[in-house]
């Protein structure tokens, strides 16, 4: 993978990755226009690095609002941290549920099935996008009035957790855009909602990383190289974190205002007129 390879999917990931859009599809297509799989280790991994990029400028950019609305005293950053546990178990059952239907039961028969092996199906992405799309227009379209709005609780933690754990398979369901719109759909106010969506992605990046690195190495050792990593083998996802943490920085300053704007139902037909493309794409 060359460094303009590099240097265009990290811009396209920081760019799309904290907007709902669903930053996944559009690097996929941005590899697959590249002549790139989008299902090899080595792209699975370089996703994963990007995203940690942005989890990155995600702590950056939320830090002093959390310190301010979370941890101004051990009671209250004591009971956000169990609502992000309870999201992120809630997550963890639904996406490992969801890993073991794909590999044993979907996936059946091939050989070596992984949840990765869907991330190239241009289908799939097509109809997780429109999926998508319709949920935050219906989320939009809900929306309380100011005075109306609650406060985030144990039931909507779980709630956006498992629509969280439903994203991680499908490539196009913006994980971003499914956590806010069933925020809003709950009542919760949108910088709350944010805020507390872009909480849950810093504590599922390092467990998802683990993951694709544990899949590249088992790809490098039954490839016949060394079981020992080498720096070449990870440099490509270094580069790309870095300037996706630079490209996401930008990313969620534009995301808060249009946010604060009302203008969230613009990105649900962003994601139907892309879902569009992408079916039309193969």
């Amino acid at each position: 993978m060359s460094f303009l390879q590099i240097a265009v999917l990290a811009l396209v990931q920081g760019f799309a990755e904290l907007l709902p859009i669903s930053s996944s599809a559009h690097v996929i297509l941005a590899e697959k226009l590249m002549g790139l799989d989008p299902t090899s280790p080595e792209a699975t991994l370089l996703l994963v690095m990007l995203h940690t990029g942005t989890m990155f400028s995600v702590l950056v950019y939320f830090w002093k609002d959390w310190r301010n609305h979370y941890f101004q005293s051990s009671a209250a950053g004591w009971a956000f941290l169990k609502q992000v546990l309870l999201a992120t178990l809630a997550t963890g059952a639904v996406g490992l549920g969801l890993q073991w239907i794909i590999e044993k039961v979907v996936l059946k028969g091939a050989p070596h099935a992984e949840v990765e092996d869907l991330f190239g199906n241009l289908r799939l992405i097509a109809v997780s996008l429109t999926c998508v799309g319709f949920l935050i227009l219906f989320a939009t379209s809900r929306e309380k009035a100011p005075g109306n709005r609650k406060n985030l609780g144990p039931v909507a933690a779980a709630w956006i957790g498992l629509i969280q754990g439903l994203c991680l398979p499908f490539r196009g369901f913006s994980r971003s855009g499914a956590t806010i719109s069933v925020g809003l759909l709950l009542g919760i106010a949108k910088s709350n909602a944010e805020e507390f969506s872009f909480a849950l992605a810093v504590v599922l990046t390092p467990p998802v990383l683990a993951r694709e690195i544990h899949r590249l190495l088992k790809a490098h050792v039954l490839a016949g190289f060394s079981a020992s990593p080498t720096v070449a083998l990870f440099l490509p996802g270094l580069l790309g974190m870095a300037l996706s943490f630079l490209a996401g920085l930008l990313a969620l300053r534009w995301l808060s205002n249009w946010l604060s704007q009302g203008r969230w139902g613009w990105f649900g037909v962003y994601c139907l007129a892309a879902s569009v493309e992408v079916w039309l794409f193969q």
